[in-house]
């Protein structure tokens, strides 16, 4: 039996990530996803307000649900159509991967209390259930929530970084868990796992946006084929 690989992950910071990027809809697939990622993000803001830690921990929760929902579905769909998946699969788990990592990483930073601990577990089954379908059911738009999510996600850790720097948070000592992660300095701090974290976000933002082009390019040449044809 092989035995179960227990080196840590790592990943590098992207520092030539792009912070500024937006897509505007196009059409009503688009819409409904930008529509739908903003009362997120009111919902959001309503209920965090400033404490950037706390929402950083339900958020990835959220965040790291769409990786591994469409990775399944992309499998799937490799196996039934017996074809190559192209990278999908292995980008979306990376991607699922990734947020979870942020999630720990943050956990260790705000120590959620119970009570946002049993709010994770409550947003993460109605989280997946309504992903789960809406990428059974059209993957495109799917793809297109997680874009503008991410983007979102950019925006708040920009202000979580001000809010830092402004020392209106405390730029508290990185966790080990970051600082292996990343392979961040042995002194790092908040600021630079923030910094990290958002580059992160606004890679999964240009992938998924990516992933919109690459399904409207594939069903301008198959325009029989269903919402499924991801």
């Amino acid at each position: 039996m092989k035995p179960i690989d227990h080196r840590p992950l790592i990943r590098q910071v992207n520092h030539a990530a792009a912070l500024d990027s937006h897509v505007p809809p196009r059409n009503a697939s688009d819409k409904v996803a930008f529509a739908f990622v903003k009362a997120l993000r009111l919902v959001a803001d309503t209920f965090f307000s400033r404490r950037y830690g706390h929402r950083a921990v339900v958020l990835e929760t959220v965040a790291a649900v769409p990786g591994m929902v469409g990775g399944l579905w992309q499998h799937l769909t490799a196996l039934r159509k017996m074809r190559d998946d192209e990278g999908w699969i292995r980008t979306l788990l990376d991607e699922a991967e990734n947020e979870r990592m942020h999630l720990m990483t943050f956990i260790e930073i705000a120590q959620p209390s119970a009570f946002e601990r049993l709010l994770i577990a409550i947003v993460q089954v109605v989280f997946y259930n309504f992903y789960f379908f809406l990428y059974l059911l059209a993957p495109r738009t799917a793809h297109r929530v997680v874009g503008y999510f991410e983007e979102e996600a950019v925006i708040s850790y920009t202000a979580y970084l001000a809010e830092v720097d402004a020392g209106r948070h405390e730029n508290l000592p990185a966790p080990q868990i970051a600082i292996d992660y990343w392979q961040l300095p042995a002194n790092a701090r908040l600021r630079d796992v923030i910094i990290a974290v958002r580059a992160d976000e606004a890679e999964h933002r240009d992938v998924n946006h990516g992933f919109v082009d690459e399904l409207d390019a594939r069903r301008a040449h198959r325009p029989l084929e269903g919402p499924t044809a991801a």
